[in-house]
């Protein structure tokens, strides 16, 4: 979104005159080996065959893996709410914690709104409560820190809790790379190139860098892998239960409660499901989507009930200089090429790991054919419908936001390509992964707002500039920062938690006690997990374990 926002009081908000909607944006504030992968392969494609067992260490892998990307990305997390698309859902979770209420009449107050007027008269956000009531959590123990925490003053008291809540996309993106690794291994992918999987998309994809920001595409991220868990992890020697299938729409309802664009995901999954199952996915398939669609019904009564119409969603007809954001007026070339071939916003720029997970899904459709169509349908089809978008920049953000949650279901083929692939393949693989954390690396060390509220990131009729390039000047805001030898002031500079909860008064012996306590809890669980993966590897190598004998 366009708005410039100030949640802190140090920072004041940018102003526009564009017949009073307010300004959006900143507060600085190769085929495998049949004794490897014959028994799975056999078993998606010849229903008369059975699965290999489920390795029992698989789950605590899962556990640990999780733990420890969890404590990884608490130490990186940005701990800011900037954007209106954060702040408002900021509001929105207060909102329901202190009233049960999702309208927000704070963003009102401090001329942020960026919404639409109920037809009680109440400021209500464009996006469904999902999100905010998920992070209702973090909102409480964000209050308990206001409450009880040594060394924070007064004034820090709300940075603090943005700190808290914005920690919550660190458990949703570590949860949804966890949840890669497990459908993997529940696939038959040996646990090392399972975690190595989940370890690289982790690391070398924005899942990396939006789990220090507190955008709703980590938590999409994770929904759409829960969904395809549910679905896809069972025996396919057996059809699809009910529970598992309904489930699964439960989940893909979910999602779109965070963001109603995710039913892009839905037919997706049916597609998937048919694909594997054949005929008799017909009835798993009306599972979910009977039980997605009660879900997409329900937030289209939401519609009428509060905007008297089933297709208003809420948000306002126009931003910054009349431009309306939410149609679909973008060329597509124009976002064809922003998506793959901008400085910008380029999938294999931003995500450079896709260029090996990709080829893999032809490996993975001989594993499993629903898990192939869901790595190789989900990013063509968001990637088709952002194109036309006339937003498709995803507003101030770091890289293909919107594409965000379709890039762990793409890196289920970069699985099979490290358990089948060459060692030439895993080689590459390894080389991208590096490439894709330094690019992250470059877009968490300051702030990406700083950068494009300078006026290289929209011209003056707010489009999109093809031109622009965050690996260059935010290189050069690093370098700046780095070598200057005045402080930057609070929200400038280094943009982590740890650094402007000093600047704000917040005392030092706190901050050191957390840091310390999430750097223990990310190296002892590193520790166990990889004892874990030797124990399971061993396990792997063992005569027969690849066949389930």
């Amino acid at each position: 979104m366009f708005f410039i926002v100030a949640r802190a009081p140090e920072f004041a908000a940018v102003q526009s005159d564009n017949g009073g909607i307010p300004p959006r944006g900143i507060s600085q504030t190769k085929h495998g080996r049949q004794s490897r992968v014959g028994g799975r392969c056999r078993a998606c494609l010849d229903s008369s065959v059975g699965a290999p067992p489920h390795r029992p260490s698989d789950l605590r892998v899962f556990l640990l893996l999780f733990l420890f990307l969890n404590f990884l990305y608490l130490t990186t997390s940005s701990g800011r709410v900037r954007t209106i698309d954060e702040v408002i859902v900021d509001w929105e979770a207060e909102s329901l914690v202190l009233h049960g209420s999702t309208a927000v009449p704070q963003a009102v107050a401090m001329n942020s709104f960026y919404g639409k007027m109920d037809r009680d008269g109440k400021p209500q956000a464009p996006y469904g409560a999902a999100q905010a009531a998920l992070v209702a959590p973090w909102y409480a123990l964000g209050r308990l820190v206001q409450a009880m925490a040594p060394g924070v003053p007064a004034p820090a008291r709300d940075i603090a809790l943005d700190a808290v809540i914005t920690s919550s996309s660190a458990t949703f993106a570590a949860l949804a790379a966890a949840l890669l690794f497990l459908i993997l291994a529940r696939a038959g992918i040996p646990a090392a190139a399972a975690a190595g999987t989940s370890l690289i998309v982790a690391l070398g994809t924005p899942l990396f860098a939006y789990s220090s920001w507190f955008f709703s595409e980590p938590l999409a991220a994770a929904i759409l892998l829960a969904a395809a868990f549910a679905i896809f992890s069972g025996d396919c020697s057996a059809p699809i239960p009910f529970e598992r299938a309904a489930t699964g729409g439960l989940l893909l309802g979910v999602a779109l409660w965070v963001r109603p664009t995710h039913v892009i995901a839905v037919p997706v999954f049916l597609l998937a499901i048919l694909a594997r199952e054949r005929g008799r996915g017909i009835a798993p398939a009306c599972a979910v989507a009977a039980v997605s669609g009660m879900f997409g019904a329900a937030y289209l009564f939401r519609n009428q009930v509060l905007f008297g119409n089933f297709f208003d969603f809420g948000y306002p007809a126009t931003a910054e200089g009349g431009k309306h954001l939410n149609t679909f007026e973008t060329p597509f070339l124009t976002g064809l090429f922003g998506f793959l071939l901008s400085p910008g916003k380029s999938l294999f720029l931003f995500a450079p790991p896709l260029l090996v997970a990709l080829p893999g899904v032809v490996r993975l459709a001989r594993r499993d054919r629903g898990l192939a169509v869901l790595a190789g349908v989900a990013p063509i089809g968001y990637l088709l419908f952002y194109a036309r978008y006339t937003q498709w920049e995803g507003g101030y953000s770091f890289g293909p936001r919107y594409l965000l949650p379709a890039i762990p279901l793409a890196c289920l083929g970069l699985g099979a390509a490290l358990a089948d692939g060459s060692r030439g393949v895993r080689r590459l693989a390894f080389v991208l992964a590096v490439a894709g954390f330094l690019v992250q690396a470059v877009g968490m060390s300051t702030s990406f707002l700083e950068d494009q509220a300078k006026g290289g990131y929209y011209d003056a009729q707010w489009n999109y500039r093809m031109s622009y390039s965050p690996l260059v000047s935010q290189s050069r805001r690093l370098v700046h920062y780095l070598t200057s030898a005045t402080p930057a002031p609070m929200g400038l500079g280094f943009d982590r938690w740890f650094v402007f909860l000093a600047k704000a008064g917040v005392a030092r012996g706190t901050i050191a006690g957390v840091l310390l306590l999430e750097c223990a809890g990310a190296l002892s669980t590193g520790w166990f997990l990889c004892a874990a993966l030797r124990k399971s590897g061993a396990k792997d190598r063992a005569p027969g374990a690849m066949n389930g004998t």
